[in-house]
């Protein structure tokens, strides 16, 4: 895939880069794995804020996706490789050879007319789902299960991956995209491949605008609030806040939350890198 650098022909667009959607196929979604996604706008059923900095942005339909890959030995062919609003990474629809249409999260390299199918006895090529007992070591997978049946939850944006690095027992060793190494047990699923469009770091959005059609509300400043909003509110002229900390005074930058007898800590052989 590649980037677009606009020419600067208003101000918002001097400095912007989009991307080209060369891998996408149709702008026109399957209409039966469509949901409404309703907005809150940040408030709760009282109609008061609880979530600032939310709230308009354009209007979407959810796209159903198949993070479990549950249809085991049932070849699927590749119709369309899509853009959903909702994320980072692109979809694929599949057709299964017993008719039944399903998204999944697209990996790199993933074409049209190409077969995936998920199982316990399939060939670990791009796309395809399969336990991680089967997939040779030093593979590269994304969408990984935490837990068995749960569903893909790790390494599902945009250009992330993680790395299958050993196999002891009953625990396999996976190297995160975070740089944090733990252990998930060999029964979980993941797929074979990148997640595709790694482009979507490189994109510069060039205007304010665009946050918006995010849903994105401007955002305030701890430092210019007032001390009664904010712990680093107040002071004569330009005060620089002293030290960083959230709206409730917890510190910010180095400052350590995880709670020391977290029952998934066992299973962390190296923390991620700072």
């Amino acid at each position: 895939m590649s980037l677009r650098k606009l020419k600067p022909i208003t101000p918002g667009q001097r400095f912007r880069v989009v991307n080209d959607f060369e891998e996408v196929t149709t702008n026109t979604p399957e209409k039966s794995l469509l949901a409404p996604k309703k907005r809150s706008g940040g408030r709760n059923n009282d109609g008061k804020m609880t979530m600032r900095y939310l709230g308009g942005g354009h209007k979407k339909k959810y796209r159903i996706i198949d993070f479990k890959r549950n249809k085991d030995n049932v070849p699927a062919t590749v119709k369309t490789i899509e853009y959903d609003p909702n994320r980072t990474a692109f979809i694929a629809l599949l057709h299964y050879a017993d008719g039944e249409k399903r998204y999944i999260i697209a990996q790199a390299g993933l074409k049209v007319g190409q077969t995936v199918v998920s199982g316990d006895k399939v060939a670990p090529e791009i796309g395809n789902a399969m336990t991680l007992s089967n997939i040779p070591l030093g593979t590269v997978i994304s969408c990984i299960e935490l837990h068995p049946g749960q569903g893909a939850v790790i390494a599902r944006s945009a250009g992330s991956f993680a790395q299958l690095m050993a196999r002891e027992g009953k625990y396999a060793t996976i190297k995160l995209p975070s740089g944090e190494t733990r252990m998930i047990l060999v029964t979980c699923k993941a797929t074979i491949g990148v997640v595709s469009n790694s482009d979507h770091q490189l994109l510069v959005s060039g205007k304010a605008g665009r946050s918006r059609w995010l849903g994105r509300r401007p955002r305030t400043r701890a430092v210019v609030m007032n001390p009664v909003d904010h712990p680093m509110g107040g002071g004569e002229g330009r005060a620089s806040g002293g030290h960083p900390r959230s709206r409730n005074g917890i510190p910010a930058k180095g400052y350590k939350t995880r709670s020391k007898t977290k029952a998934s800590n066992k299973y962390i052989l190296e923390r991620r890198k700072k």
